[in-house]
């Protein structure tokens, strides 16, 4: 068949949010800080503001080369567009939805909340630190858990000097809380 008379599958692109980042539970909320809101929402600006329109100047410009099934310029490009344009449904559909949640509203509590930054120890006597954040912005090698972890929500709601039952894939390990810090408001008001 003429490669001209088939048609790209855009209906696999649609639902495809992307490998970078986990689909949010049905039902839940998509809470987020006000400094991963930014990040989300500059990353949007962007790609929609920047990168898009230099993409679309790209392909345009290598459309008019002639010969497009040849033309890397041009193959590239309408594959990056793609890309981009999945990742702009993704943030489109995550801002939309999402909970803005200032963790600072929390300042000086020892109840774990969304935002708190918790350490606890297990048994051995190690201890490890995390910051609950939401499912957009969190990130492992900086400590940061989604709160929808099994950590985070064996964590929330407790206080310091709770002890815990932490469910891990080698079986249930006892945690206590030892403390619980928010980021301190901030001084504009």
């Amino acid at each position: 068949m003429n490669k001209a008379f088939t048609k790209e599958s855009d209906a696999a692109d649609d639902d495809d949010d992307g490998p970078s980042l986990p689909a949010l539970p049905a039902g839940t909320r998509n809470y987020i800080t006000p400094a991963g809101y930014a990040r989300l929402r500059a990353e949007f600006m962007q790609l929609i503001d920047v990168e898009r329109p230099k993409m679309v100047e790209t392909v345009s410009w290598a459309a008019k080369n002639g010969d497009r099934s040849e033309n890397g310029d041009y193959l590239y490009g309408k594959k990056r567009l793609r890309e981009i344009d999945r990742r702009l449904r993704f943030l489109t559909k995550r801002l939309d939805i999402a909970e803005v949640v200032d963790p600072s509203a929390h300042f000086g509590s020892e109840q774990v909340f969304f935002g708190a930054t918790v350490t606890y120890a297990n048994a051995r006597g190690e201890e490890r630190t995390v910051t609950i954040k939401g499912i957009d912005e969190s990130d492992s090698l900086a400590g940061e858990v989604s709160w929808i972890s099994p950590v985070a929500r064996t964590l929330l709601k407790s206080r310091v000097g709770d002890e815990l039952q932490l469910v891990t894939p080698v079986g249930v390990e006892r945690i206590e809380v030892v403390e619980v810090s928010y980021p301190a408001p901030s001084s504009s008001a």
